[in-house]
């Protein structure tokens, strides 16, 4: 997705991070008189094989999205139950450092269940990734529909603009 240059006018800006060990989402958007704007979005892809390689690399990714886009707040998706404890374990620790990374500077960092956002961004909280990855494209009227995690992202960012 391309970059939208930031206004400073009587505005926050949000991030909304998707944690994930390999991939992790995250979605930037701005709040101007009540409306969204979107200015970015995009995946942070871990290429290590070692964890902490892989928690460092999710760490340094945040700092930078936070220094391009310094955020007022930073809403980020809650850990949901996976069938294999080892990947929830990792999911957890992703997460984590995702909220250690974003709350540095004093950022508040707010947290959402899936269902949450999904609610609040399709109106069904049992609602299909293709949904989602739509309803953020028309909220934020985009050119196209952003890629899945960077989707997911958004729509966590979109979810805290709904819920302030």
């Amino acid at each position: 997705m391309e970059k939208m240059k930031l206004n400073n006018s009587q505005s926050s800006v949000i991030i909304g991070i998707d944690p994930g060990s390999r991939i992790t989402g995250y979605g930037v958007i701005q709040l101007e008189n009540k409306k969204t704007k979107y200015l970015s979005s995009g995946c942070i892809r871990t290429k290590a094989d070692d964890v902490s390689q892989r928690l460092q690399q999710i760490y340094h990714g945040i700092r930078e999205v936070m220094s391009q886009f310094p955020p007022a707040e930073v809403a980020i998706e809650q850990v949901f139950m996976h069938r294999n404890p080892g990947s929830a374990l990792k999911l957890g620790q992703a997460r984590g450092v995702a909220i250690v990374a974003s709350s540095l500077d004093g950022v508040p960092v707010a947290e959402y269940s899936a269902k949450q956002i999904k609610q609040a961004v399709v109106g069904y909280g049992a609602a299909d990734k293709k949904q989602v990855q739509e309803m953020v494209r028309i909220l934020l009227k985009l050119s196209g529909v952003p890629q899945a995690d960077a989707a997911d992202a958004l729509a966590v960012a979109l979810c805290h603009a709904h819920s302030r």
